[in-house]
């Protein structure tokens, strides 16, 4: 397990997360033609987009893991979506992963989602690798990036590269560590393996080189594990600057697999007994073989093919006769897994995001939460023989963390949660593709929700007044429905002996 390196690329959207991924698996060996996201034909798409949705828009909607070797270090790379209004399967995501690769756009900076997903990062002490990319064009100084990163994100940020100038005199990246300058080639301008010695730099660029060394904390190895210190490499992951030297910093430096919150207790890798933890849960992957695929993190023990693991929302054990690894797009069967390990599990809704898989069935992993929806609608269907399918379609995306569904203790009509309008769009693409199910998504008279809990006889008293306001979600717990936030403050004043709770761990 000290040879596996598990971890995310994260990013704001466009800052070049995918191509990032891209070039890793080609550096890796996992790919072997690189394409860019919007260019034409399916063979030159992102091997990590393969939604309908994804490919239209260029834009990564699900996470999905690669896994490829290199000089005796095994990968697992967890690809997010960039885009906010899927923060929820980013953050279960990011519950997987050791460390993580930040994204910035060297001409923008610190975007929102950049931010969102780093302070999910912190809570998580998960230590961060910071890759400035697109240095080639046009962009900011590097002083100006360096120290937002380190004043709007409270990092000490250590400098391990440096462009020699960006856009139009952008003549390569000096490698600190080597001394050595990688060098653009040919008419496309990109990284082929040409590496010299600085030589004579124009006196201002030579200055501002030696004040990003000198000017900056040296790489300390506590900090950086400890999430308190970030190394940044300069690049572009479009013409291959900086990919080979954020493929050695990882396996250098990232942390092999670390213990996982079980509770009170911490969950370490050495642990003899197989445990692990499902973070995502993907359907039809492979559309023509309508496919369920949960994705286990594996926390501690050396996994075995055809062993039986209990899945805690299930309490009995069921046995594991194909577990996948990914490989890019394509699959393996894999005969052993490791601590740090992300194993493909087929299934046919078995399993759920935030299950707890082990041999003994005595420990619960915690920390996956649900979300309160911050945008509800009513799901109307044009052909109203169809609510079989319906109803399916909306608890096999339930279970994949997509959407959340609500089923009214008043009324038939069925309503579903999601956080950004984004994963609207993905629904109604995937009823119609996937399920054949077409519907359309009126609005809903209510504008988020909270999960019940309390005594007996409050929740009983309460649900007598407010049934019009009460649905269940697909595990049967009470959700009050709520007309704005202040509906919410109101009802949580007036029935102090209840929570009303926007997160809902699993």
């Amino acid at each position: 397990m000290s040879n596996r390196r598990t971890f995310a690329i994260i990013s704001h959207p466009d800052a070049g997360k995918t191509t990032l991924t891209e070039k890793l698996l080609l550096q890796g060996g996992a790919i072997h033609l690189a394409g860019e996201v919007k260019a034409r034909g399916a063979a030159r798409r992102a091997r990590s987009d393969w939604m309908k949705i994804e490919q239209q828009r260029g834009i990564s909607v699900t996470s999905s893991v690669m896994t490829f070797e290199k000089d005796g270090i095994t990968f697992n790379l967890l690809d997010t979506p960039g885009h906010e209004d899927f923060s929820e399967d980013t953050y279960r995501t990011l519950t997987a992963v050791d460390s993580a690769i930040m994204v910035i756009d060297a001409a923008k900076g610190i975007e929102p989602q950049t931010r969102k997903l780093f302070e999910v990062c912190r809570l998580r002490s998960v230590p961060i690798i910071t890759f400035v990319n697109k240095v080639d064009r046009e962009g900011r100084s590097i002083f100006e990036t360096l120290d937002e990163v380190a004043d709007a994100l409270a990092l000490d940020v250590s400098p391990q590269s440096a462009p020699l100038g960006m856009g139009g005199l952008f003549t390569g990246v000096l490698d600190f560590a080597s001394g050595t300058v990688a060098r653009p080639e040919g008419e496309s301008r990109e990284y082929r393996g040409k590496r010299d010695a600085p030589g004579d730099l124009p006196e201002d660029l030579a200055e501002e080189i030696e004040l990003t060394r000198i000017g900056y904390p040296e790489f300390d190895l506590e900090a950086y594990r400890n999430g308190d210190l970030t190394p940044v490499f300069f690049g572009s992951a479009l013409k291959n600057f900086g990919v080979e030297e954020l493929i050695a910093a990882i396996a250098r430096w990232a942390p092999p697999p670390r213990p996982q919150p079980a509770g009170e207790d911490q969950i370490t890798p050495d642990r003899d007994e197989v445990t692990g933890f499902i973070f995502k849960v993907q359907a039809n992957m492979d559309p023509n073989h309508r496919d369920r695929i949960a994705f286990m993190r594996q926390v501690s023990g050396t996994f075995k093919r055809g062993m039986k693991l209990t899945p805690s929302g299930l309490g009995k054990p069921i046995a594991i006769h194909s577990p996948i690894l990914f490989m890019a797009q394509d699959r393996e069967l894999a005969d052993t897994a490791q601590a740090g390990d992300i194993i493909g599990i087929p299934n046919h809704g078995t399993l759920r995001v935030g299950d707890t898989l082990s041999e003994k069935n005595q420990i619960r992993f915690t920390g996956l939460p649900n979300f309160a929806p911050e945008i509800l609608r009513r799901v109307v269907l044009r052909d109203p023989t169809k609510t079989k399918q319906l109803r399916k379609a909306l608890d096999d995306l339930s279970e994949e963390g997509v959407i959340q569904v609500f089923y009214p203790e008043i009324g038939g009509q069925w309503i579903v949660g999601v956080v950004g309008q984004l994963q609207l769009d993905v629904l109604v693409s995937r009823l119609e593709a996937e399920y054949k199910v077409e519907a359309v998504l009126e609005a809903s008279p209510f504008a988020t929700a909270r999960w019940l809990a309390g005594d007996a006889k409050a929740m009983d008293e309460f649900e007598s007044f407010n049934r019009a306001n009460l649905a269940r979600d697909r595990d049967g717990d009470l959700v009050f429905m709520a007309k704005s936030v202040w509906d919410v403050n109101y009802q949580q004043e007036r029935n102090p002996d209840l929570t009303f709770s926007a997160t809902k761990e699993r």
